[in-house]
């Protein structure tokens, strides 16, 4: 028995994988079942009337000639008979009237029917102008035991619900092949949406991160799906280029010290004459590696803080009080570096977050700015509070941190957040580059933004955070 590959069925499940035809397959299914449905609505209420409009006539008729016999008697029932068949246009009216014996007395039937008795309605085949047709009649009693049958040739009918039926054949086959090229269109544009975002992520996948689906500009949903996949590309390109970074830089800030270490152990292993000179060399490897440690907290630090790690320390705190904390640390420091200290801030500020991780943010910058600052020049601190916009927004904290320092210009200012980024003043001072990255990453925390701005000369530092973000 030959097995033939499908790669569109399936044949243990019995089920056809591929998407776009299965998607193609319900669409046509749905199409003409719903078709078939009002169609054969159609149908049956347009035959349905036609036979109810065919019985209340002959109801209505018999009405009439058995209350014209009850009032005026056998001549004049059989005078209208006569009359209604000779006004007969579209001669499809049948009447029968005969005694008690079945004898014929009036109509255009030759004799009255075995199978009908009793009053039900019937369906019997008559033989008219060499047709055999069909037709719907109803018997009656009347008085003195005459009988009478009152019907209609169905014949119009018939034709009708023929012509009627034939005309849903055609609509059926017609639906049907919409259907056909219904499914086929949509299979082919659904088709063409997945192998677009295929083809995107194949090639990506082989490396060519350049690669983006498409916008044609005529269809706004599928527009929609590309713009949102390309961004998301966009980001991962950004990602993936942020991690390259840091790895480059990691790899260049730790080897440095780690090579240091090595070099005076090894120095010290091989010169070293007394254990004063060897243990002066430990102790220098001891402090490169305490800065290798130092960047590696760092960065395990700076990941808990952007994964949100740290928000269940949060808390209500007087702000002032703890950046007075640290303005009171490093005040001693900036006397030692002839660097004027300023403050100004609010007597008391009830503030929502990590106080910890704030005062450590507040710590980096305050370090950054005496390092930088120049003998004899002033650093401002000052905090302020901007009430809220509306009913649904928080109030705002701003906090401001100008230094006159060498400042940066707008290229080095873009990317200081950067992990491991060092503009050309700072190559030569002690740090890692991290400093700004863990106070953006705190700020953002607490969810804030982080502006850095040109103080000419130094630079100015400004946070804006929500007073009670309760909703981050």
């Amino acid at each position: 028995m030959m097995r033939m590959p499908l790669a569109w069925l399936d044949c243990r499940s019995l089920r056809i994988k591929s998407v776009s035809l299965r998607f193609a397959l319900i669409y046509g299914a749905l199409f003409v079942g719903s078709g078939f449905l009002f169609l054969s609505f159609v149908w049956w209420g347009t035959v349905g009337l036609l036979e109810r409009r065919t019985e209340n006539a002959i109801t209505t008729d018999a009405q009439i000639l058995a209350q014209t016999f009850t009032e005026s008697g056998r001549p004049a029932l059989v005078a209208l008979i006569n009359e209604r068949l000779e006004q007969d246009i579209d001669d499809n009216a049948l009447y029968l009237l005969v005694t008690p014996n079945n004898e014929w007395v009036a109509g255009n039937l030759a004799e009255w029917p075995v199978k009908i008795h009793g009053h039900y309605w019937f369906s019997l085949p008559v033989q008219r102008a060499d047709m055999l047709n069909t037709a719907r009649v109803r018997a009656y009693t009347l008085p003195d035991g005459y009988k009478l049958l009152v019907g209609r040739d169905l014949n119009g009918r018939t034709q009708l619900a023929h012509m009627l039926t034939e005309m849903l054949l055609w609509t059926c086959i017609m639906m049907l092949v919409l259907a056909v090229s219904g499914g086929w269109f949509i299979r082919r544009l659904f088709r063409n949406i997945i192998h677009s975002i295929g083809r995107t992520t194949q090639a990506i996948t082989h490396g060519d991160m350049t690669r983006r689906i498409p916008i044609k500009g005529t269809d706004k949903e599928l527009d929609e799906v590309a713009v949102t996949i390309n961004e998301m590309l966009d980001r991962i390109v950004r990602l993936m280029d942020g991690v390259r970074q840091v790895s480059n830089s990691m790899a260049h800030d730790l080897r440095t010290p780690i090579t240091r270490a090595r070099a005076q152990l090894e120095e010290a292993s091989l010169t070293a004459k007394s254990e004063d000179e060897l243990r002066r060399a430990i102790d220098k490897a001891v402090v490169n590696l305490d800065n290798v440690t130092s960047i590696c907290e760092a960065i395990l630090r700076i990941a808990q803080i952007e994964a949100g790690a740290r928000r269940s320390a949060f808390s209500e705190f007087d702000l002032v009080s703890a950046l007075e904390t640290v303005v009171e640390l490093y005040e001693a420091v900036a006397e030692e570096h002839q660097v004027n200290f300023v403050c100004q801030m609010p007597e008391k500020l009830p503030f929502f977050g990590d106080c910890i991780l704030y005062q450590q943010a507040v710590a980096n910058l305050l370090d950054n700015a005496i390092k930088f600052s120049p003998p004899q020049s002033t650093i401002r601190l000052t905090v302020e509070v901007t009430p809220a916009p509306s009913d649904t927004a928080p109030a705002l904290v701003h906090l401001t941190l100008a230094d006159q320092g060498p400042g940066m210009n707008d290229a080095d200012m873009a990317r200081a957040t950067e992990r491991f980024f060092r503009a050309e003043q700072a190559r030569n001072t002690p740090g890692s580059g991290l400093g700004l990255s863990l106070v953006q990453a705190i700020i953002q925390l607490h969810g804030g933004t982080l502006q850095l701005a040109s103080n000419a000369p130094g630079l100015v530092v400004k946070i804006e955070t929500p007073l009670y973000p309760h909703d981050i």
